[in-house]
């Protein structure tokens, strides 16, 4: 009997080695609390993605677009783009003895954030085109390169590029493997994302839409170069998120996801095409593992998306319920 006891024993254990790990790679969302959210990404996923389905929709069409501050990475106390344009003022100040004396720029240089705020847009874009513009597309790609090295995060002193949110990561990867093709389409400047979106997100240079600034061609030492000027091309924001994802992409997504009321024009454009759709929200509510604002936030305010989530059935994430994690360890 004490022997049977022991074979049963070890059948057990050598059941729990063998299933425990495979039942674990089953979910493809380790990072997300069972619930509502999850339930609903994986029930559009398994609807649009499984043939003969009355749902399915074919790879070619299977399109999802990202927001990304707030949506797939953190963007407080600042976005991340701003914290980089304030460095490059301090980095450039001594060859422009001027911005000492002159706001925004004196500010900037003082690490005087809510005075540099104060200003409003004006002063946003003022600190933008003089940081951003008069170098080659490749001297520009270089300088977000060496920021994004050495820059530490304020808060959690993690590198910017591991301020990224792990289920977001873990969903991208999920959507891909079932035949999806991911696109960001963000406010954030185009060329600052496309330095880092392929070895963060996996996401090539060429499916990321943001904002840009004018460039020309012109030749500087004898070789072909892209210049970038102080002027604005494109804001790819709000109402413009449409209008830039028809510009680059082509087609109508089928999935949305952001965060802000800055996206909801892309989710209500997303929303409306035919066929099986998804829009998702990434509410912050958060404070103690990462922030919590919406309504009154200057930065990622979320009011009126809220609202339209709640009216039309989108899926409203709750970060602080929804996701077991936050950042990657």
């Amino acid at each position: 009997m004490k022997r049977f006891f022991q074979k049963t024993l070890v059948i057990a254990l050598l059941f729990i080695c063998t299933h425990a790990p495979t039942a674990m790679a089953d979910d493809p969302l380790p990072s997300w609390n069972s619930g509502p959210s999850k339930d609903a990404i994986v029930r559009f996923v398994k609807s649009v993605s499984a043939e003969g389905s009355a749902q399915f929709v074919a790879p070619s069409a299977r399109i999802a677009v990202f927001d990304n501050d707030g949506t797939l990475w953190a963007e407080q106390p600042m976005y991340f783009q701003l914290a980089f344009a304030l460095d490059r003022v301090r980095t450039l100040a001594p060859e422009h003895p001027e911005w000492k004396d002159r706001q925004p720029f004196k500010a900037a240089i003082e690490g005087d954030l809510k005075t540099v705020m104060a200003g409003g847009e004006h002063a946003l874009l003022e600190l933008v085109m003089a940081t951003h513009a008069g170098n080659t597309v490749a001297e520009f790609s270089q300088a977000v390169e060496n920021w994004l090295a050495t820059a530490r995060h304020p808060k959690t002193g993690r590198p910017y590029t591991a301020m990224v949110y792990q289920p977001m990561l873990e969903l991208l990867d999920y959507l891909r493997a079932n035949g999806f093709k991911n696109y960001i389409v963000s406010g954030g400047g185009i060329e600052f994302m496309r330095v880092f979106t392929e070895d963060v997100y996996g996401i090539p240079p060429e499916q990321v839409v943001g904002s840009s600034i004018k460039t020309k061609f012109e030749f500087r030492d004898g070789k072909p170069v892209l210049v970038r000027l102080p002027e604005i091309h494109f804001i790819d924001d709000k109402a413009g998120k449409p209008v830039g994802i028809n510009q680059h992409i082509g087609r109508r997504p089928i999935a949305a996801f952001g965060n802000s009321d800055g996206d909801l024009r892309m989710l209500q454009w997303v929303a409306a095409g035919s066929g099986a759709r998804f829009c998702l929200y990434v509410h912050h509510t958060d404070a103690e593992r990462e922030w919590a604002y919406d309504r009154n936030s200057s930065i990622g305010g979320l009011d009126k998306g809220l609202d339209e989530a709640g009216r039309n059935g989108w899926t409203i994430v709750d970060m602080k319920h929804d996701w077991r994690r936050i950042f990657p360890k």
